[in-house]
């Protein structure tokens, strides 16, 4: 790569995030109202991609051979719990990755 080349791609780039973070102020001003379609995406999208990552997550486990899944269930398991108990992001995500890497490299 030529140094031209990477302060292209790198404009292109910065571009691109700066019109993403423009785009909607544009499209919807705050005197005009947001389109009930946008709004209604607003509310369902989260959950969506939330429904989207665990599959992700669980997507290659394979319950037919050791270890069985279970790293994957208990941490699962673990988030869960944690987050209804705790309400915390960072202690639900970070501590199920934490013990699926200690079940993964020190038990299963």
């Amino acid at each position: 790569m030529t140094d031209l080349h990477i302060f292209l791609t790198v404009l292109v780039i910065a571009a691109v995030t700066i019109l993403t973070r423009v785009l909607p102020f544009a499209v919807f001003p705050e005197n005009k109202k947001t389109p009930d379609f946008i709004l209604y995406l607003g509310r369902v999208l989260p959950y969506s991609i939330m429904g989207m990552l665990v599959v992700y997550c669980f997507k290659s486990v394979s319950v037919t051979a050791s270890p069985y899944g279970l790293p994957e269930l208990l941490s699962g398991v673990f988030v869960v719990l944690a987050h209804k108990w705790k309400h915390n992001l960072l202690l639900s995500i970070g501590g199920g990755t934490v013990l699926y890497m200690i079940l993964v490299q020190a038990v299963f």
